[in-house]
């Protein structure tokens, strides 16, 4: 999962470069992280101090999602959710866990997304958070 070059004749995006993670070490140590659970998903956000500015994302699906196929269909239902997101929810020299719980391969789709991106937010240290729009004052 690595950004893709930029087109010619646009500027690189500022997006960070996104990498899987793929060996066991690494999906422990995020274990070890904060997690937030929001629906049809479990997201572990884990700081790195190596310096790289790398953000590396990590797919898993236990066996009580279901069998073989609809756990892989809920990796990837995850991976395309990840792959719109953390461009530009994921912050630079993080490891993310993506864990698909049982509603993830059913889940409509936009409220997948929706359970993704309010993890990531949440994991957001509180400084990198956006303050709440301010709500519309009604003069009547």
């Amino acid at each position: 999962m690595t950004d893709a070059s930029p087109t010619p004749g646009m500027a690189p995006a500022a997006s960070p470069v996104i990498e899987r993670m793929r060996k066991r070490p690494q999906f422990l140590a995020c274990a070890q992280a904060p997690s937030c659970a929001r629906g049809a998903v479990v997201v572990q956000a884990r700081q790195r101090d190596d310096g790289s500015a790398v953000v590396h994302a990590g797919f898993t699906a236990t066996k009580r999602v279901g069998g073989a196929v609809v756990r892989n269909r809920a990796k990837r239902r995850l991976r395309e959710a990840a792959r719109l997101l953390l461009p530009d929810l994921a912050r630079p020299g993080c490891d993310y866990v993506f864990i698909a719980r049982g509603g993830a391969p059913g889940r409509p789709w936009p409220r997948l997304l929706d359970d993704v991106k309010s993890a990531l937010i949440r994991l957001a240290p509180e400084s990198d958070r956006r303050p709440p729009a301010p709500a519309p004052s009604s003069s009547v």
